[in-house]
């Protein structure tokens, strides 16, 4: 099976919906945001890696930034933010270069190492993105996080790639459902910037969007 464009969901997304999956329905579906510290702390960190006309090579290793990836298998599209290509016996073949490179991807993220797997499960969705697009195979790849200024390298494993496929094939029913996902009131909620629109703590059955109409009309 293979999705259309028109109905691709956005590969950043799987961070969101492992997150929380009510936040990732009130963003994707509700199409509600709000900025808070953390977020914009993201997005500077993001700027410096999403230039899509640099490119730069050092050696035998070719680094670009800000590459359009999309999946017609799993419905998503989205960017990676750097791709390094780097000269090996086996791999892809690049226009205008001489011989062989593998495919390593890196994600930027602002912080550190979490306790759920959002990161690298996004991270694992560009591997299998690029193995697509590239018709090769990406073994590793690895997460840079800006409070520890470090990689981590993450194994691009199959059972990671059905974790992946799974959490998908779940974004897309739920997507064609319409209906955005209750209230679970977690410890991670009061670092949330949808807090105060999601209102975990009162709202438990209609949506954040028809309630906050209703508060509304109401006053």
């Amino acid at each position: 099976m293979e999705y259309r464009e028109e109905d691709f969901l956005q590969l950043s997304g799987i961070q969101h919906y492992v997150f929380c999956k009510r936040q990732w329905c009130l963003i994707h579906m509700e199409q509600i945001w709000e900025e808070n510290v953390r977020t914009v702390q993201g997005e500077i960190l993001h700027e410096n890696a999403h230039d899509p006309f640099f490119r730069e090579s050092r050696k035998n290793v070719i680094v670009t930034r800000a590459m359009p990836v999309h999946s017609y298998r799993m419905g998503i599209a989205g960017e990676c933010d750097i791709v390094e290509y780097r000269k090996s016996n086996k791999g892809i073949s690049l226009f205008g270069k001489e011989g062989l490179y593998s495919v390593f991807p890196i994600e930027y993220k602002k912080g550190k190492p979490k306790e759920h797997d959002a990161d690298v499960l996004q991270l694992v969705a560009q591997a299998m993105c690029l193995e697509e697009m590239l018709l090769t195979q990406i073994p590793t790849g690895a997460i840079y996080y800006g409070e520890t200024r470090s990689r981590l390298q993450v194994e691009i494993t199959e059972d990671r790639k059905e974790e992946v496929e799974k959490v998908f094939q779940e974004m897309h029913d739920l997507m064609i459902s319409g209906k955005t996902s209750g209230v679970t009131r977690k410890k991670s909620c009061n670092a949330c910037s949808l807090k105060e629109i999601c209102l975990p703590m009162l709202v438990k059955t209609e949506k954040p969007s028809e309630y906050n109409k209703r508060i509304l009309f109401e006053t």
